[in-house]
């Protein structure tokens, strides 16, 4: 007689929750996948660049693994070589370079030293050597940021030195910055409107004659030029052609320069018949009329006027 066998009530039990834990799998998968399509739609990258972004990840991860693991075996020569190499193949090498933030000076000298770099290896690329090569060969370059941008982009953004001056040296005149950095030769006829510095050592001197200036905001747009008279004190030379000379002394001077200021707000000194302004014996000023023989001596003796 023919046997019927039954089948587990156990069995059954167990295909069914397998076959509920499959299903809740699909749905989660489904969930997952929907949240990252909807992160991915929001996010302002294309298929294409999150390709490529992945890619990168995943290259940069390995090369970083194999610099490790060869650094750990005590061969840093060969994980450099095999970092750059790899790097390489993946094509992380310099193929583009960008220079921004130059306004002043002219572009195509950061190109020419930055030029060097290309078809390198990115892991190669010495980014601080690079930065120092600019600051020291391009006058204008006061600093300058050195980047790199995956997977193939040098990065260089100049930070420019301002022009504050003219220099007037024995045979030209240079451009310089409140520093006293000399940054190009100037034509006579694109300096005008600038300030004139002269003297032996005058280009040391260009911040605290800043300073000294600051002292009488009044009349620092009057001042056309300045003399460093045997490397110890200011002549300044205003607009209208007349001259003041000034004391010895950073303090010294700038109290001269607040007083005169003073001066010329009362009894409009500056444009008057007054060739030469002399403060250098303070208290007294000393004031040269063209015709005259004399100069006329005029007392500030009073504690108002030597504050």
């Amino acid at each position: 007689m023919a046997k019927i066998k039954r089948s587990s009530g156990k069995g059954v039990r167990r295909a069914a929750k397998s076959q509920s834990r499959a299903a809740g799998a699909r749905r989660a998968k489904a969930k997952t996948s929907g949240f990252v399509d909807s992160a991915m739609g929001v996010l302002p990258f294309t298929e294409e660049q999150w390709s490529t972004i992945w890619l990168t990840i995943i290259i940069g991860g390995a090369v970083g693994i194999a610099f490790v693991i060869a650094n750990l075996a005590g061969v840093p020569a060969m994980a450099q070589a095999q970092v750059s190499a790899m790097a390489s193949d993946a094509g992380f090498e310099v193929k583009r370079v960008r220079v921004t933030g130059t306004s002043h000076m002219d572009e195509q000298a950061v190109y020419a030293i930055a030029l060097a770099q290309r078809d390198r290896p990115m892991p190669e690329v010495e980014l601080e050597s690079l930065r120092e090569q600019l600051k020291t060969q391009l006058p204008w370059v006061k600093d300058a940021r050195v980047s790199l941008q995956l997977p193939s982009t040098l990065a260089i953004d100049i930070v420019e030195r301002t022009p504050h001056a003219v220099l007037q040296k024995p045979d030209r005149l240079m451009l310089i910055d409140l520093e006293g950095a000399e940054l190009e030769p100037i034509a006579r006829e694109d300096a005008g409107g600038m300030l004139q510095i002269s003297g032996p050592g005058a280009s040391q001197q260009v911040a605290p004659l800043g300073q000294l200036l600051a002292a009488a905001p009044a009349l620092q747009p009057q001042v056309e030029a300045a003399e460093w008279v045997g490397n110890r004190r200011w002549n300044l030379t205003f607009k209208s052609g007349q001259v003041l000379a000034l004391p010895e002394g950073a303090e010294t001077s700038a109290k001269a320069l607040v007083k005169f200021a003073r001066m010329d707000g009362q009894n409009r000194l500056i444009g008057g018949e007054v060739a030469t302004f002399d403060m250098r014996s303070p208290p007294r000023i000393y004031m040269r009329v063209p015709g005259r023989a004399d100069a006329i001596e005029l007392a500030a003796n009073s504690a108002a006027e030597t504050k």
